[in-house]
């Protein structure tokens, strides 16, 4: 569940019950765990409480500077071999919150979300049932971890299930196999769910606001330049990267082109261009749109022709290149 917050950190609050005998061994690993999540970027804190006597589940808070940074931590594969680990311990789903904003991911999955609503007296039933459906799609290229969280009381009354595969095409050979039809008809008496469908891949240069909030794109002309801004210094610096290689060119551009899309779509436009021309791409409101517009012009011609000056002296001066 994803819920409003305060601007420019997002927590995690995950509840997990463990079973008996044990909590010595969860806590070990999750000390494992914390440790893991303060290597990526944007981890301020985590904190570990152990059950109460009002309250039955170990409760982790993870705190980061950015949904889009705790979003990576969250579908990470470090993580999700983690969990993998640990299922030993765990005695039935958790439960999961973000708190901070839109639910923006930076890593380039393609997530199904279904929620399903489950009367009580069935909810082993239900269990057993998505354990099947674990199993089963774990066999199919491109699955990348699955969770499944169970309802919050007075927040959230459906359970709710993640799916995640490298791409759209990984998913749709889930989607259609004869292995989920017949799960799904299986669990037929669930079939009270909704579900939809997050891709992450080129479409995230522009879906978010810099708040992680889904905001609709930005005109097609200002994403034509915004982006041409993230190419010219990716394209440039890869070339470089490549000359001393002697490549033919049909390798060399093939090579360069795979190395700038991954570059522009984890690096260059999430934190580059998007930063610094957020202003531009979708004014604030309450500010003039022709003067936000002028001065994002007078922005990117000052960028190109600083990245122009540097490259020229780069190329002609000091490596002379043609």
């Amino acid at each position: 569940m994803t819920t409003t917050g305060a601007t420019g950190t997002a927590t995690v609050i995950i509840g997990q019950r463990i079973r008996p005998g044990q909590d010595q061994a969860f806590e070990a690993w999750q000390s494992n765990m914390n440790r893991e999540a303060a290597k990526y970027p944007g981890f301020i804190a985590a904190e570990v409480n152990p059950p109460t006597a009002v309250q039955a589940d170990w409760v982790i808070v993870y705190r980061f500077d950015s949904i889009a940074n705790v979003q990576a931590w969250l579908n990470s594969a470090t993580r999700q071999q983690l969990l993998h680990d640990a299922q030993q311990f765990f005695d039935g789903p958790g439960t999961q919150q973000v708190i901070g904003g839109g639910a923006r991911q930076s890593d380039s999955l393609v997530t199904v979300v279904v929620t399903h609503r489950v009367d009580p007296a069935a909810v082993d039933e239900f269990l057993s049932w998505q354990e099947r459906l674990k199993v089963a799609e774990s066999s199919f290229p491109g699955f990348r971890g699955t969770e499944l969280f169970r309802p919050v009381e007075g927040i959230q009354e459906e359970w709710t299930a993640l799916y995640r595969y490298n791409t759209a095409d990984d998913l749709d050979r889930w989607l259609v196999s004869d292995e989920r039809k017949e799960l799904l008809a299986e669990g037929e008496k669930f079939n009270d769910y909704q579900s939809r469908t997050i891709d992450n891949s080129f479409g995230n240069w522009f879906a978010f606001d810099e708040h992680g909030s889904e905001a609709p794109p930005p005109s097609n002309f200002k994403t034509s330049l915004a982006v041409w801004v993230g190419v010219y210094p990716t394209v440039v610096l890869i070339a470089l990267a490549l000359w001393s290689l002697r490549l033919p060119m049909w390798f060399n551009l093939l090579i360069g082109n795979l190395l700038s899309s991954l570059a522009l779509s984890y690096f260059v436009m999430p934190y580059f261009v998007n930063p610094l021309l957020k202003n531009w791409l979708r004014p604030p409101p309450g500010i003039s749109v022709s003067k936000t517009n002028v001065r994002g012009f007078v922005l990117i011609l000052a960028v190109m022709t600083v990245l122009s000056a540097f490259f020229y002296i780069v190329t002609r001066v000091l490596l002379h290149m043609p």
